[in-house]
């Protein structure tokens, strides 16, 4: 029997809706807009994805922490995600790597979690009724969560990229380094909300890496003497970022320039481009995008809100992917200049390794460009 099964926790939706079943974790409340994901394995990555901050994320995958916690699946510096909530959290782990349990690992963290949730049933209600506020405590009645819910901040209007964020700049050096890498090229990686694998792909691909924060300039950022520039994913709304938006657009013509996620979407507003909500988002690891350049048709890890509207866009900029479930808009390239895009995370962490390619076309063109 799960020892955690015997402490109750509530979570409660901002329309209303109370699902009841037992904390584990860390003790205390979380609030947050509430995502599902749809991959069967990579919680650790999921729960350290900045790309989750300010949100509480429900895995649809029923048994979850089933491989226990390793320090090599880790994709920032700390859990980034608000809340956990999961139909079951194993607390008997089995792996090699395995150095604790899903558990101590939130409760270390300070996150709290929620299990015995119907995760079917919630994510439907998410799919039909839309992505929205929620709160979960193992304390609080019911009542007392609706009312504070209805006090909080929305998520559409907060900046959690700053949150998210490095305060300093630096260099990566990969936890395991290779005695024998000599980079061909150095790259600038602007964190919206860095994973780690990004950084560790770029040095696969022969690129020294520096890491600068939101807010660097596009002169600080450019007196570097980058062969090529990154703007990485993150969470929350691109309209809210207008200082990075300016900096990127200063940038463009300069270096050549590759946007992940959230640097797509702003690459986007950059050329006129206007972005909107998607009603649950496309997070997960089996999204299927075609790549128009080639044909092919790609699985692809996604965690994303927004998206940009094609037939706003201008200056050059044209559609180099799209998604084959719904339509929308999942890369960018430019007719003239060196610039290349996408919305879903081709670093994959959790997810296939199908989109790789993607930082080869980038290597490509800072090759050319020299």
């Amino acid at each position: 029997m799960n020892p955690n099964s015997s402490r109750p926790a509530i979570l409660a939706l901002a329309d209303g809706t109370i699902y009841e079943g037992y904390s584990f974790g860390a003790a205390g409340d979380a609030y947050g807009e509430v995502v599902f994901n749809t991959s069967m394995t990579g919680y650790q990555e999921m729960l350290t994805d900045p790309s989750y901050g300010g949100q509480i994320v429900v895995p649809t995958y029923p048994l979850v922490g089933n491989y226990g916690i390793n320090a090599s699946d880790v994709e920032s510096r700390k859990i980034q995600v608000r809340g956990f909530v999961v139909r079951e959290d194993c607390y008997q782990p089995s792996h090699w790597q395995s150095e604790k349990t899903l558990h101590q690992y939130l409760q270390e963290n300070g996150i709290p979690g929620i299990g015995g949730i119907d995760t079917r049933a919630l994510t439907r209600k998410l799919r039909i009724t839309g992505v929205m506020m929620g709160m979960l405590s193992g304390s609080l009645s019911a009542g007392e969560m609706q009312s504070r819910l209805a006090g909080l901040p929305d998520y559409d209007n907060t900046d959690f990229v700053n949150e998210v964020s490095v305060k300093e700049s630096y260099r990566w050096q990969d936890p395991v380094p290779n005695k024998d890498f000599t980079p061909a090229y150095m790259v600038v990686a602007v964190d919206l909300g860095l994973k780690y694998n990004i950084l560790r792909l770029l040095q696969q691909h022969g690129c020294s890496v520096t890491v600068v924060p939101v807010s660097a300039s596009a002169g600080d950022i450019l007196k570097l003497q980058p062969d090529g520039i990154l703007f990485s994913p993150g969470p929350g709304n691109p309209a809210l970022l207008g200082a990075a938006e300016e900096t990127l657009r200063q940038i463009v013509g300069k270096k050549p320039i590759m946007g992940i996620c959230l640097g797509h979407q702003l690459l986007g507003r950059v050329f006129e481009g206007n972005t909107f909500k998607l009603k649950f988002g496309h997070r997960g690891a089996n999204h299927p995008v075609k790549d128009l350049l080639t044909g092919r048709v790609h699985i692809t890890a996604q965690n994303h809100g927004f998206a940009v509207d094609a037939d706003s866009i201008k200056g050059g900029l044209e559609v180099s992917h799209v998604n084959l479930n719904d339509g929308t808009v999942e890369g960018f390239v430019h007719r003239d200049l060196p610039i290349l895009s996408i919305q879903y995370h081709s670093e994959a962490s959790p997810g296939p390794m199908d989109n790789v390619y993607l930082f080869e076309r980038f290597v490509s063109l800072i090759k050319q460009a020299k």
